[in-house]
């Protein structure tokens, strides 16, 4: 398979960046495209140019490392991390067009490379439980009905990629941090802090910079791990309901 790539390059944060065309030749439908860019960059070496710097890391679509922007979708046209796309989704002669995360709180630090820090920054802000010392309780002490069990495992499955910024005309991150909030406050570990956590997490979003949501959903297609839009519905109700009990 022979392809054509139009890949932004950028030096730096403070470094005008633009889009640079290279051909690659031998590319197996087998491959992932993360290979598909190895193979570039041993190229581009091989040649003494600057590889492409871009992010990854277990490349089992677990990690949530991998970010990138594949003919205008936040990891591609199939509903995947991009390390778990594979060239069999694309056609001999393709020209493909690969960028970064694109939002003002996801800032370039090189080429495909962006600072998600700020996503660190919410969860630090309130995504954790008590956790008193002593003993471990008993497995079974605390009984947790099973709708409220698969809500916070449905939500937990975030791996924070960043494809809802991304996708996002907004740049929200409101469908990242409602599973993060959505996670804990339905379970009765997470009851102590129900309030302060989502009033937190939702100003320290804000505080980052990330655009105001519409609901237009273009985070939930793009989410690769199926975090549902109605979770963003469920954490407006969490912080009415926290703003109104703090005004009390």
């Amino acid at each position: 398979m022979k392809l054509r790539l139009r890949v932004w390059r950028q030096k730096n944060a403070d470094a005008p960046g633009a889009m640079a065309t290279y051909e690659v030749d031998g590319i197996s439908e087998d491959m992932s495209f993360l290979e598909m860019l190895d193979t570039l960059n041993e190229e581009l070496i091989l040649r003494g140019e600057e590889p492409v710097a871009f992010d990854h890391d277990c490349r089992e679509g677990i990690c949530g490392a991998c970010s990138l922007v594949i003919n205008g979708d936040a990891h591609g046209s199939e509903r995947t991390t991009t390390c778990q796309l594979h060239m069999r989704s694309f056609e001999d002669g393709d020209t493909i067009d690969v960028e970064p995360w694109r939002a003002s709180a996801f800032p370039v630090v090189k080429d495909l490379v962006v600072d998600r820090s700020a996503f660190d920054r919410i969860i630090q802000a309130g995504g954790y439980v008590s956790v008193p010392t002593g003993s471990a309780p008993e497995a079974h002490a605390t009984p947790v009905p099973k709708a409220d069990a698969d809500s916070a495992f449905e939500h937990a499955e975030c791996i924070g990629c960043g494809a809802c910024v991304a996708a996002c005309p907004n740049g929200s991150a409101m469908l990242f941090t409602s599973a993060k909030v959505n996670h804990l406050n339905v379970l009765p570990q997470g009851a102590p802090e129900r309030e302060t956590r989502v009033l937190d997490m939702v100003a320290a979003m804000d505080e980052e910079g990330f655009g105001g949501c519409t609901l237009t959903g273009e985070c939930a297609t793009a989410c690769p791990k199926g975090i549902p839009l109605p979770s963003i519905t469920a954490m407006n109700r969490e912080w009415l309901r926290a703003t109104r009990k703090v005004k009390r």
